[in-house]
């Protein structure tokens, strides 16, 4: 065995931007779509943090024809002057200089997203090029980027009467899997941001089609507009409750609703940056919420001293509810900002929760009545679930019992290598049992569609055999006894036939992993399998299309005619080698990852497609009936 030399040359020194394109994915978490337009977000967080300063009240974004984006906004500019410690203007130092920036300086922010110093930094870095325009002390400066270098330094351009800062960037499409930027993404981004900074506009303008598409948006109530927002549609059971409050350089600003939903949504933002991982600020208005409702039952003798406490579960049943807050110094889990970790902003968020709400519902005993007779109902259920659930468990239906009769178990036990496909129908279940690989791939048929699970409770999802299977499969129990390290197998995949039916099963089936095993979604365990629609041969040669566009490519490249194209109508139609070549075996299969890059948008979707609510689907159907594929 030869040993490598292992010496100071070994050791590279990255200087400059060049560690953000050598890594980019630590700086931006991907590049992929969404790490594309996290280049949007850094550069329009500066813009908004001029805003939240009182600096700025409106924000422009515009997509150019030519695919760049810009951010204009009317705040003070960048600073113009040179840098004491680079030589260099400051515009320079902040495009190009890693951890350089306003934002460590309080006098320049008391608040702010960005906090590292390396938004604009790493947009630079990551772009062919970088155009930034300063308008500042009535003129108009101008400095352009190649690859993260300054082509020519800062230099005035003309007079201007404007202030403000305005960044365009053409991303790099060697490093980024993509540089097609979406409109709709960007446009929830600004409506999201005007919600939260109430006074200021935000406007998008899309050049890149023959009619510009364009945005604006400016909400005066703030988060108050946004619960509005997402409750239009709902029943709603009371008033938006509003609450500001600060304490220890923490502002704290609530906004809540109760609806009839059985599930909550709840969002939080530090600093204008949605934290989709929760964090202190959240964990602190669960705490006050829970606290308070119970507190208020208690005094005003709607809670008996013989019922069951409220739990926080109860209590968040059908609430809506915006939590924003503003640190001054807040730490986030990297730079992507996913999770909020202040010690110090649970206790403020609990405090300013419990003493604003408990003052509302007193001066409003109507609306607290309400509140609590929904909670009680929900508690009552929470209650009717687990004895439902017990029962069941002790018939050895969901612990401590035998796998469903139907799943065929694969032969390891380490669950990184054992995948469950989750198939549609007996036939396609014994096509797949035939043609899988029994040592890490197991195969559990469903029988026909399962329950809807959207708008059912616990008590009543148990009863049904097929969710009963797929609890019994997993392995991690459901509700109040799930646990994530339990589940059985690293991938489930979803397997449904390519039709009609096979996509409304599918779409049962994550409604019931969204809703009642979100954590499978959030670790990446879920996939959804790719089967073929066509099997094109000709003599010894056969190839397989998934869409009509590759099935004619193959067609008329490989000359195949129309007589020996087979279209598959279900899974169950596939031999067992065909299943196993073109949708089971790891080394040919497509798998396609579900993940949840927009919380508020499925929420929505999952409430409009699959709830109750008749009147919100046939709007959504009339509205989208243009873009349906009919297989006729």
């Amino acid at each position: 065995m030869t040993k490598s030399t292992y010496t100071a040359e070994n050791i590279q020194v990255l200087e400059g931007l060049e560690p953000v394109r050598k890594r980019p994915g630590m700086y931006i978490g991907s590049t992929d779509e969404r790490g594309l337009h996290h280049l949007v977000w850094e550069v329009l967080d500066n813009a908004i943090d001029e805003a939240m300063a009182g600096h700025a009240d409106t924000v422009r974004l515009r997509v150019h024809e030519d695919g760049s984006v810009s951010v204009a906004d009317n705040g003070r500019g960048i600073p113009t002057g040179i840098h004491a410690k680079t030589g260099l203007s400051t515009v320079e130092t902040v495009l190009t200089v890693l951890h350089a920036g306003g934002k460590f300086d309080p006098g320049a922010y008391k608040v702010s997203g960005g906090l590292h110093g390396v938004g604009i930094s790493v947009v630079n870095a990551l772009s062919t090029r970088v155009e930034v325009t300063v308008h500042q002390d009535g003129q108009e400066h101008f400095v352009a980027f190649d690859y993260g270098t300054p082509v020519a330094p800062l230099r005035v351009v003309g007079e201007s009467a404007l202030t403000g800062t305005t960044v365009r960037f053409w991303p790099d499409g060697k490093i980024m899997e993509t540089t097609e930027f979406q409109f709709d993404t960007i446009a929830k981004r600004i409506r999201q941001q005007a919600f939260l900074t109430k006074g200021v506009t935000l406007s998008l303008i899309d050049e890149r089609t023959a009619v510009p598409r364009a945005v604006q948006y400016a909400f005066e109530g703030g988060i108050t507009s946004y619960v509005r927002h997402l409750n239009e549609g709902l029943m709603t059971l009371s008033p938006i409750m509003h609450f500001e409050g600060e304490e220890e350089d923490v502002q704290v600003e609530v906004a809540m609703q109760y609806t009839g939903e059985y599930r909550p949504f709840l969002s939080s933002f530090a600093n204008n940056i949605r934290t989709q991982g929760g964090g202190t600020h959240l964990t602190g208005f669960g705490m006050g919420l829970t606290r308070t409702i119970n507190k208020y039952g208690t005094d005003k003798g709607l809670l008996k001293e013989k019922d069951p406490k409220f739990t926080r579960e109860d209590i968040e049943e059908g609430l809506t509810a915006i939590v924003s807050v503003k640190v001054s110094e807040p730490q986030f889990e990297g730079q992507t900002k996913d999770k909020l970790g202040n010690s110090n902003v649970r206790s403020v968020v609990d405090k300013v929760v419990r003493d604003a709400l408990y003052m509302y519902l007193d001066e409003h005993p109507k609306v607290g009545e309400s509140i609590i007779n929904k909670v009680a109902l929900a508690t009552r259920a929470r209650l009717a679930a687990r004895a439902a659930r017990e029962t069941v468990m002790r018939k050895g239906a969901l612990e401590g019992g035998g796998l469903p009769g139907k799943l065929a178990d694969c032969s390891s036990k380490d669950p990184a290598e054992c995948e469950l496909y989750i198939v549609e129908g007996d036939s396609a279940g014994g096509t797949a049992k035939q043609g899988r690989d029994r040592a890490t791939q197991a195969i559990l048929p469903l029988r026909g569609k399962i329950l809807n699970t959207e708008d059912t409770r616990l008590e009543r999802m148990v009863t049904s055999e097929e969710v009963k299977n797929l609890v019994i499969a997993f392995g991690t129990g459901i509700a109040e006894s799930f646990t994530i390290e339990k589940l059985r197998y690293g991938k489930v995949i979803i397997m449904t036939d390519a039709d009609v039916d096979g996509a409304h099963i599918r779409t049962l089936l994550l409604t019931l992993l969204y809703r009642h095993f979100p954590e499978l979604i959030t670790h990446g365990n879920v996939y959804i399998a790719q089967p073929p629609l066509y099997r094109l041969s000709k003599g010894k040669q056969t190839w397989y299309a998934m869409t009509d566009a590759e099935k004619e490519d193959i067609r008329t490249r490989e000359n195949v005619v129309s007589d020996n194209i087979q279209r598959y109508k279900g899974l169950g139609e596939m031999n067992a080698d065909q299943l196993w070549e073109t949708t089971l075996n790891p080394e040919n299969r497509t798998l396609l990852q579900v993940q949840i890059e927009d919380a508020e948008q499925a929420d929505h979707i999952f409430h409009v497609l699959m709830g109750n609510d008749v009147g919100v689907r046939r709007k959504f159907i009339q509205t989208h009936a243009d873009k349906a594929e009919l297989d006729i």
